[in-house]
Order: C-alpha cells, then structure tokens, then sequence
C-alpha cells in the first residue's frame, strides 16, 4: 500500500466535502450571519464529542473578531450551565446526525430560555433541524475516514463554515487591526499595534542622564552604572543637547584624553535624533533601522529628556 496516496485521499475527500458546503452557501447563509452579527447577547457554540472540538475554535475565532462568544460543553449544560444562556444570546449547536443525545436534550430548555438556536447538521430530518430557528443542512458527502464513520470531513466542514461565519461578521462590524491587537497583547501584531515607546524605555533611575558642563569622567561612572551603552546630556531645563555611546567614549580614550579635563559638551554628538515617548515602540524600531542607530533618547510632549528607548529593548520586547 501506497501511504502517501491514501493521505493524498483523505485530502481529495475533505476537499470535495468542503466544495459541496461552499457550493450549497444561499440565502440561508446570509440570514444566519445576520442572526449572528446583529446579537446582543453573546453567541453560544455547542456540540458534542469531536463537533464539540470544533466549536471551541469556532467560539475562539470569533472572540478573537469580535464577536462575543463562548463555548458550551451540552453535557455540563444538562447540569447547570444552561444558566450561562440567556434570552438574548445566540446558541449554534452543530451535530451532523442532528441527533447527539446530549446536544437533543438541551434543545427545549433552550428553546423555554428563548434564545436563538442555529443548527449546523447534515440531515434535514433530524432533531436538531426541527427544532431550531434557523439550520444550514450540509450537502452529502463522504466522511473521510474508510469505514466512513469517524468524523472528519464534516467536522472540518464545520469547522470551515464557522470560520466564514466569525469572519465575514468581522467584516461587518468594521473590525480592524487595532481592535485585533486589543484582544491579541501577547501577539506580535498586538505588541506592533498598542505597545509604545514608554512601555519599554529606560526612565528614571535606570535611565542614563548628565548635566552639560560636567566631565568625561562623570559620564564614564553614569554610562557603567546604568548599562545602556548610551548617555543623555542635557542642559538645566532638562532638554536634550546630545549624547555619548560607549563607542564614542572607547573612541577618545584610545586617543588618550584626560577625562578629568575634557567635558560632556566637547564630546557629545549634537543635534541627536530624539523618539517622543507617544510613539509606538515599532515606529521606533523603525527609524532606528533606517537610521542605522541603535538607541536614542525619549522626550515628552513638552520636549524634555524621559527616558532612553534602544533598538535590544524593542526586539526583545518581542516586536519585529
């Protein structure tokens, strides 16, 4: 036996499954996306066994879109959980028999809740399509597995057609990257879309800073306390007037300079590029490539020094 051909099958089959779903969408579609888009409670998804897998990533997919929603365990539901139902809420039970027991046993007191049921099922006379309000009846098609019993294609189908559901609704609600980000902190596009300069930069007194005036050797002893491979000069309002980089001061003392004699103001870059610590910590990231720098240092809306944001912080920040 050709193994790699037989997995080629159990493709080509799931395929052909889902081209039937997709081939059958109608009107029908249309309404249940209005159900599910225009719902001012939350939407429920439910099911049993593998359907039951599927629905937690279909209530998943669509939390993460913007569409409230959770899943239900229908067995938990017959012992309690039902009181998570609420007359405004949105139930979506998918069983392709249509006929799980415990998916059937839940169905009339959602019904006396008075919650919306959709039924995701691929037979037409079964319960779980008499009983709901509306119902997508899949087309036939063969299960993938060779005893066509497990489920497979229909539970991808299911899966399939949660995933149009959860994101044409987005395209409804005008979902965008931001709110996307709002609800994915730990991701990277989340890092990208809310984390700003001020959330990662050195400031207080872990921020590197010196007085003009004063001399190298004061800016050797605050550059090794603080670590940062950059110092911060500024004058007595506080305002930026350059900086020195651990390269710059490695630089003058191969020279040989008297860092008791040689001050800030004759060593320092001047006319240095500044980030405002509104900014976010990817246009910072940004600039720095562009520029070719590594670090710079951050300044408020009145622009005065608040801290140092280098290129390290921002990458192993987890923003790319």
């Amino acid at each position: 036996m050709n193994y790699i051909d037989e997995a080629k099958k159990i493709f080509d089959i799931e395929i052909e499954a889902l081209t039937r779903v997709r081939d059958s969408l109608s009107d029908n579609f249309l309404k249940i996306l209005q159900v599910v888009s225009e719902c001012k409670g939350k939407v429920i998804i439910t099911g049993m066994g593998k359907p039951g897998h599927i629905g937690r990533k279909i209530a998943a997919t669509m939390a993460s879109l913007g569409t409230e929603a959770f899943y239900l365990h229908p067995a938990e539901a017959l012992h309690g959980d039902l009181g998570m139902i609420g007359k405004k809420d949105v139930v979506i039970a998918i069983s392709y028999s249509g006929e799980s027991d415990e998916i059937i046993n839940i169905l009339t007191n959602i019904k006396i809740i008075g919650a919306t049921l959709i039924g995701i099922t691929g037979n037409e006379n079964s319960t779980l399509a008499k009983m709901s309000d509306h119902v997508e009846i899949f087309p036939a098609f063969s299960e993938a597995c060779y005893l066509n019993l497990a489920p497979t294609s229909s539970t991808t189908a299911s899966l399939v057609y949660g995933d149009a559901l959860a994101v044409v609704a987005s395209r409804i609600y005008g979902f965008d990257e931001k709110q996307y980000g709002l609800f994915h902190p730990a991701g990277a596009l989340g890092k990208k879309l809310l984390v700003k300069v001020s959330d990662i930069m050195a400031t207080a007194d872990k921020n590197a800073v010196i007085h003009a005036g004063l001399t190298l050797k004061n800016a050797i002893i605050e550059l090794g306390k603080k670590g940062l491979g950059m110092i911060t000069i500024v004058d007595d309002n506080n305002k930026v007037l350059g900086v020195i980089t651990d390269g710059d001061l490695r630089r003058q003392l191969e020279k040989g300079v008297d860092v008791y004699a040689l001050t800030v103001d004759e060593m320092m870059t001047k006319n240095v590029i500044v980030v405002s610590e509104n900014e976010m910590a990817v246009k910072a990231l940004q600039l720095f490539r562009a520029k070719n720098i590594s670090g710079a240092p951050v300044v408020d809306q009145n622009n005065t020094a608040v801290g140092t944001i280098r290129l390290h912080d921002i990458l192993e920040f987890g923003i790319v």
